[in-house]
C-alpha cells in the first residue's frame, strides 16, 4: 500500500521549490497529484501543471457530484479563491506513493479520507523575516502586483498554521533549514526514502 506525502508549511516558505525537487527524484518515484482553485492563473502558471484552474460554477458542479476530498476558502481582496483536491482518479495507494502541497487543514481532511497511516505531514517551518523577503520578491516580479493580498495571506498563515493547530493535528516533524533550500530537500528526500524504504 502507497502513502500520502503531504507537503505544507506558509506560503512563500519553498513549498513549490521542494515539490519540484521531490518529483524529479526518481529513486523516490513519487506520483504528481495536481490541485485545483479557482483563483486566477499567475503569470508563467499552466492550466494542469500548478493546478486545474476552475470557474466558480465548475466547482460547485464538482461539489455536488461528492468529488471534493478537502476544500478551503479565503476571501481575498480580489473576491473568494478557492483551493481543492478533488477525487478524480490522480490517487490509487495500491499503485505508489504520491506527494500533494497542502494546508494544516487540508492535510487534516486527506488525512482522515485515507487514513493516518497513509498521509505523511512534511511540514516546512521557515522564519517569518526571510518569508517576508521572499513574498515581496515574488510579487515584484508580478506584471500586476498585489501587496494588499500578500499581507493578507502572510497574516492567514500565522493563523492558519498557529502552534495549537500544529498540535491539534498530531503534527511532531517538522524541516527547519529553509534558509539552505538544498538541505532541506536533502533532509526531506531522506525521511522519505526512510518511509517507502
Amino acid at each position: 500500500m502507497g502513502k500520502i506525502f503531504l507537503l505544507m508549511g506558509k506560503s512563500t516558505s519553498g513549498k513549490d521549490t521542494i515539490y519540484k525537487e521531490l518529483i524529479k527524484n526518481e529513486k523516490l518515484g513519487l506520483e504528481k497529484v495536481v490541485p485545483y482553485t479557482t483563483r486566477p492563473m499567475r503569470d508563467g502558471e499552466e492550466d494542469g501543471v500548478q493546478y486545474f484552474f476552475k470557474k466558480e460554477n465548475e466547482y460547485l458542479d464538482l461539489r455536488s457530484q461528492g468529488k471534493i476530498i478537502e476544500e478551503r476558502t479565503y476571501y481575498t481582496n480580489y473576491g473568494e479563491w478557492r483551493y481543492f483536491t478533488v477525487d478524480d482518479g490522480q490517487i490509487n495507494l495500491k499503485n505508489g506513493n504520491y506527494l500533494v502541497i497542502g494546508t494544516l487543514e487540508s492535510y487534516c481532511y486527506i488525512r482522515d479520507y485515507f487514513g493516518k497511516d497513509n498521509v505523511e505531514p512534511l511540514l516546512i517551518d521557515v522564519e517569518a523575516k526571510l518569508r517576508l523577503t521572499r513574498a515581496m520578491a515574488r510579487e515584484d516580479k508580478q506584471e500586476h502586483p498585489k501587496y494588499d493580498e500578500m499581507c493578507r495571506r502572510f497574516l492567514a498563515d500565522e493563523e492558519d498554521f498557529s502552534e495549537d493547530k500544529i498540535k491539534a493535528a498530531g503534527i511532531t516533524k517538522r524541516f527547519t533549514n529553509n534558509a539552505q533550500i538544498e538541505l532541506c530537500i536533502d533532509e526531506i528526500t531522506g525521511y522519505i526514502a526512510q518511509k517507502i524504504g
